[in-house]
């Protein structure tokens, strides 16, 4: 026990969005608590689709994993998934916008389920799947998921303890610096150690920023966002994000699709962070695929709890020229 001493950084306690009687498991990142939900499964092969992060097949592979792919169509559904009874099946909630009845009838179609809700922390589990969330990617935390599901704390006591305080600094030199320069370098160690690092338990640092959020401060801006960038952008998107969005959705991003290859560049140019996502598979699949497309082309739009409507117009403005 430890008394005394300087005052460390004091959060609120018991809000914990993932938590309760469900099976659960916290580990250190999206990537292996992707191989956890696997493992737990009990498969000898594992689907992944195209249209995914390539840490995520890296790390599979890394771990031993006999990966297969399939391709998605226009309307995200797969064109050529036969799963065995010993295969799992990888369904992602791409962007956030897949709603809960979309995803269940999805999962209805197959035996083993891994749903991949890393882009929509707040989407309920499906039942007689594994869930994998991402903390990341919603909250202001070094690193951190969950798998929630039958038996989903199987193995965790073979892990070990993960720390993520010793590349955390990015989080407060943010607020001081913005996200150039000295943050910018320090979360670029950061995501060097989560890329090699192997599997570990969630970190103390990022359960008690977890367990003391304010999450309806994040829920109900990323909506009002997404809905107000729907309003402004919805007639020149060539991509539709409605379509399977309803109030069940807690939006990561708004996929902006626009077939203009400069666009990217005059967004970072006006401080606009992002880019496409996944781009190496421009270099693995022919361009007259659903995924090359996407992969060239989807500017995910910033929404989240952080702005408002003057930043959305601020984008739009940049856009429309």
């Amino acid at each position: 026990m430890e008394i005394g001493s300087f005052i460390e950084l004091q959060f609120p306690k018991g809000l914990e969005y993932h938590k309760g009687n469900m099976d659960i498991a916290r580990l250190n990142s999206g990537r292996a608590a992707i191989y956890h939900a696997f493992r737990v499964s009990g498969c000898k092969n594992i689907y992944l689709p195209f249209y995914q992060c390539d840490t995520v097949r890296d790390f599979l592979i890394r771990r031993g994993c006999d990966v297969k792919y399939y391709h998605i169509d226009k309307n995200f559904n797969p064109t050529d998934l036969s799963p065995d009874d010993d295969d799992a099946v990888l369904l992602v909630n791409y962007y956030g916008i897949m709603s809960h009845s979309r995803m269940k009838a999805f999962a209805d179609n197959y035996k083993n389920v891994i749903i991949d809700n890393s882009q929509a922390f707040f989407a309920e589990h499906i039942e007689n799947t594994l869930s994998v969330y991402s903390a990341r990617k919603f909250v202001g935390v070094p690193d951190g998921a969950y798998v929630i599901g039958n038996k989903a704390e199987k193995y965790t006591d073979e892990y070990p303890q993960g720390y993520s305080s010793d590349t955390a600094a990015f989080l407060l030199q943010r607020i001081e610096y913005g996200c150039e320069g000295k943050s910018y370098v320090s979360r670029s160690e950061n995501e060097h150690r989560i890329d090699i690092e192997d599997i570990s338990l969630m970190s103390k640092l990022t359960h008690t920023i977890l367990d003391g959020t304010d999450y309806d401060a994040i829920v109900n801006p990323r909506r009002e966002n997404f809905a107000y960038a729907q309003k402004i952008f919805g007639n020149i998107n060539k991509l539709n994000p409605l379509m399977y969005y309803d109030d069940s959705c807690v939006p990561m991003v708004y996929p902006l699709l626009i077939e203009d290859d400069s666009l990217l560049g005059r967004l970072l140019e006006n401080k606009h962070f992002q880019g496409h996502w996944w781009s190496y598979l421009l270099d693995e699949l022919p361009q007259d695929c659903f995924e090359y497309w996407i992969s060239r082309y989807v500017i995910p739009i910033t929404i989240d709890q952080r702005y408002g409507k003057e930043e959305i117009d601020f984008l739009f403005s940049v856009i429309n020229k």
